[in-house]
């Protein structure tokens, strides 16, 4: 089994099978409203359809140009990693890619983010690009990088940028919660991902905790169970109520879940056990 299969939480598989359900339906409830409208005789509604399909057609078009218009940024105001430019960031992309199964590693670019930790994965008529922000790498080292990188490796690898899924699954958005629920699975799905990958589940831990400090001087003294114990004093319904609307699950949260996939065999860091990906705390 190969690493996404074994990481792939059981949360995304199942809000990934609602989204593809319930995306197809609205569109087909969207197809007998069209239809509707236009076998009617009236001329107010006629002139409302047509307001909707040129902001509908409006959206297409932003979203069929956006991302040819930052690769166009990529490349004119980004450094473009490869074997002359940061060789040894660029291996660590190359060679998580190969082990993910990519015959050609997606295009990776490190850019100044003026502070900004981030990192994230994007995908332009069928091109795979990975973006690492600068103070992130300065943040954190060699081994904390190669997790995120593997994280947004695995986004690719998973499918969840794939343009044609993405667009069958888009009326499923409009069913309240489902969307960010499923998109906190998919970050799971990713950690998981990362964590197998950098082989340490030290390593992938405090580079999520990194996140929240954000420090290089106190990296070497972060002490990651601690960070994880802070969950315990999230207030409950107000931790949920924050969380139900958010893409990314708390970053304690995912910590908790990396020490619960490792937990679940001890003979990590290499070893990669399907029944990890299924682990209570990190499916939850």
């Amino acid at each position: 089994m190969d690493i996404v299969s074994q990481s792939r939480t059981t949360k995304e598989k199942l809000y990934g099978a609602l989204m593809l359900a319930l995306g197809p339906l609205g569109w087909l409830a969207l197809a007998a409203a069209v239809y509707g409208v236009l076998q009617s005789d009236d001329p107010q509604k006629q002139a409302t359809f047509w307001i909707y399909v040129t902001y509908g057609g409006l959206f297409l078009v932003y979203r069929l140009l956006a991302p040819l218009f930052y690769r166009a940024y990529s490349y004119g105001h980004m450094v473009r990693l490869s074997p002359q430019q940061f060789p040894e960031l660029h291996a660590i992309v190359a060679n998580d890619a190969a082990r993910l199964g990519f015959r050609t590693a997606p295009t990776a670019f490190l850019y100044n983010s003026n502070g900004l930790l981030n990192a994230f994965a994007r995908r332009a008529l069928g091109g795979r690009f990975v973006y690492l922000t600068s103070a992130l790498v300065e943040a954190n080292d060699d081994a904390q990088v190669r997790f995120v990188v593997g994280h947004e490796l695995g986004h690719h690898a998973a499918g969840h940028l794939n343009p044609w899924l993405n667009l069958l699954k888009f009326p499923a958005h409009f069913v309240p919660f489902l969307a960010p629920a499923y998109s906190r699975a998919r970050e799971s799905t990713c950690d998981a991902v990362g964590f197998r990958l950098s082989g340490d589940a030290k390593t992938a831990q405090s580079a999520l905790a990194m996140l929240g400090c954000g420090c290089r001087r106190m990296n070497a003294g972060l002490n990651c169970e601690a960070f994880a114990a802070q969950e315990a004093e999230v207030p409950g319904f107000f931790g949920w109520l924050t969380e139900i609307f958010s893409s990314h699950p708390r970053l304690t949260r995912r910590v908790q879940a990396i020490r619960a996939l490792a937990a679940a065999d001890r003979e990590m860091p290499t070893a990669a056990d399907p029944a990890i990906a299924n682990h209570p705390a990190f499916a939850r």
